[in-house]
């Protein structure tokens, strides 16, 4: 069983902590706040999230891992106590500034970490069949849609994220505020005569639970370095394919067999 620290615990905190608690997989040993705050609904350790104090509490509440789902600010609080005591972390924040993401990858010189903007899996899968798509139509116009809950001000980070990818500026980017959505992504490829469009709904937040188990898990089975989630994928779509590889080898191997040896009979 991995030993779990979460730091965070708005409404994604709570839906990731609902999931791990529930996944036999994982023990969710306590949570951290800047504001220390006890969590009334659910019956686990809370402490203050604090640079002098923090290091004292992962040395009497040692974890495996830790998943963030606080804010940008936070790794700074962290960072170096996780570096020391060779913790991996996985980190779902949107919206690192440049500065703080070169400090992220720093850190994968020493530890095994994590960060993508959106942590569900279904996006990253959107992510990896767009990046697809692109290479094989490079000539295509590409647009990026995101719709989002009323209050968030700022462009969706995985809307960046998928700019980035997709080698596009950010003003082919259009952001739609409506009401209580969690989180839809769009990508549109407009070809002569037809249209492709990639579409990713985030229907509860539970779905950022379950990508940050995929990912503490496949994490554990990395060397030290710094990931994203798609890495992740593509690493564990390879050994798929080179598992059907040797399978298929070993089949072909087994059918000359067997014919040279009805020959031999014959």
């Amino acid at each position: 069983m991995t030993r779990i620290g979460l730091i965070g615990y708005g409404k994604a905190g709570q839906a990731v902590a609902s999931v791990l608690r529930e996944d036999p997989r994982f023990e969710l040993c306590w949570i951290a706040r800047r504001s220390g705050t006890p969590a009334e609904d659910i019956d686990v350790p809370v402490t203050r999230l604090d640079k002098d104090s923090f290091p004292g509490w992962l040395d009497t509440h040692p974890v495996d891992g830790i998943i963030d789902f606080s804010d940008a600010a936070s790794i700074h609080l962290y960072g170096e106590a996780v570096r020391q005591r060779g913790i991996m972390v996985v980190t779902a924040i949107s919206g690192y500034p440049e500065e703080t993401m070169d400090y992220i990858r720093s850190l994968g010189r020493d530890i095994r970490v994590m960060s993508s903007p959106n942590i569900t899996l279904g996006i990253n899968f959107l992510l990896l069949a767009a990046k697809i798509l692109r290479r094989i139509a490079p000539f295509a116009d590409v647009e990026i849609v995101e719709q989002h809950f009323r209050d968030k001000p700022e462009i969706s980070g995985t809307a960046r994220r998928i700019a980035e990818v997709l080698d596009v500026e950010t003003d082919h980017i259009t952001s739609l505020r409506l009401g209580g959505i969690v989180g839809r992504h769009e990508v549109i490829f407009g070809f002569p005569y037809q249209t492709v469009r990639l579409i990713h709904d985030s229907i509860r937040r539970e779905a950022f639970g379950t990508g940050a188990a995929f990912a503490i898990e496949q994490l554990a089975q990395c060397d030290k370095g710094f990931y994203t989630l798609d890495n992740l994928l593509l690493r564990l779509i390879r050994d798929e394919l080179q598992n059907e590889e040797t399978l298929n080898a070993a089949l072909a191997a087994s059918r000359d067999s067997s014919s040279r040896a009805d020959r031999v009979l014959s």
